[in-house]
């Protein structure tokens, strides 16, 4: 049961970057030196709320400064020559020695979408799967190279020249490759599927409610029932105070970073009619739900001992998972305390006694 730390990031899109990425980075030194074992940090090209364009860029910042293993959260392949990816994955990987997990995922930023011609929500999905299969056809071959899909080609036949290395793609440091997970916000969600079919890693999106990754454990265990294995790391919001009370009332603060979260996340799927996976339940009608609802069912909250008991309730609920990631969030205000006063007790307090149990009940 690793522990992780997971950031789209989210910030208010007033600040500046420059403070974005610093506190951004702050955060990841703070999570090695408590004792979480992995990054995931999230891709989007276009909103001010979300400012890393590139995850390994971030990431390579941090390496020779923590033990961290690293995970882009997710690289959204359609938006990228898969060539150009296989190359940048592969000298990280090396750069790293081998730190790193390889998040790909579709896209789920509709500005990105149509920055790059990815609109369609079919087709994003084929062009996330010819982009990794045309990875992993660089990465087990030698030039020359002749990968040709429906959206890009990879060829290098004329300028090959061994002798020099020129025409080579690099290989990763992990061979055959890298880990690779696939994120998940759907009930019947493709990417598990994929994942299941493909022995990838699955991660549950954290802003979804607890019905939705119900949906993937049962996915998952059917899998696992047919011989199938597949990692799965749960995301979740966590907010840890001294006594219940208290960690409710930052989590429903005005000021709370939880709070700014879900209502950005919310609004911008409501505007979208697509609310559907923020739903604690799914026959609630739009109008009916709240974003303390929302936050109710997407937020973990309460002292160390209520925390430990919500985990394994939580892992009762949707089934065994393996590693718990949880979700950075800005830092505005009095939110850098509180977030800085929940990883402490979460990698302190919690993680020890809910790896305990799970040790325990398998």
């Amino acid at each position: 049961m690793r522990l992780g730390l997971f950031m789209m990031p989210l910030h208010p899109p007033e600040r500046p970057m420059q403070a974005m990425l610093a506190e951004d980075t702050e955060k990841s030194l703070l999570a090695d030196r408590l004792g979480f074992e992995e990054l995931w940090v999230g891709e989007h090209f276009s909103a001010s709320s979300e400012p890393i364009a590139s995850p390994l860029m971030f990431m390579a910042g941090l390496a020779p400064r923590t033990k961290l293993t690293f995970a882009t959260g997710v690289i959204n392949l359609p938006n990228h020559h898969p060539a150009k990816v296989a190359a940048e994955v592969a000298q990280f990987d090396h750069m790293t020695g081998g730190r790193l997990i390889l998040g790909i995922g579709p896209g789920g930023l509709p500005s990105d979408f149509e920055l790059f011609g990815n609109t369609d929500a079919m087709q994003r999905g084929q062009r996330m799967l010819e982009a990794i299969d045309a990875m992993l056809a660089i990465w087990r071959s030698d030039p020359p190279y002749d990968i040709e899909g429906p959206t890009w080609t990879t060829r290098i036949t004329k300028a090959v020249l061994p002798e020099f290395g020129v025409g080579t793609m690099p290989k990763p440091f992990q061979r055959p490759h890298p880990p690779i997970a696939i994120t998940a916000r759907s009930g019947d969600s493709f990417g598990v599927r994929t994942a299941v079919e493909r022995g990838w890693g699955v991660v549950s999106a954290n802003f979804v409610a607890e019905r939705i990754v119900e949906a993937h454990g049962r996915t998952l265990r059917a899998a696992r029932e047919a011989g199938h294995r597949t990692e799965w790391r749960v995301a979740r919001n966590i907010c840890i105070g001294a006594t219940e009370a208290e960690a409710r009332a930052r989590v429903f603060d005005a000021a709370s970073a939880n709070r700014y979260y879900f209502d950005y996340l919310s609004t911008l799927a409501r505007r979208a009619g697509l609310l559907g996976t923020f739903k604690p339940e799914e026959a609630m009608p739009d109008d009916a739900v709240s974003l303390e609802a929302i936050i109710g069912d997407c937020v973990i909250c309460g002292s160390p001992a209520g925390l430990l008991d919500r985990l394994v309730a939580l892992r009762e609920r949707v089934g065994p998972f393996d590693h718990l990631l949880m979700a950075g969030l800005d830092w505005s205000g009095p939110n850098a305390a509180w977030e800085q006063e929940t990883m402490r007790r979460l990698a302190e307090d919690v993680m020890p006694r809910f790896r305990q149990h799970v040790a325990a009940v398998g």
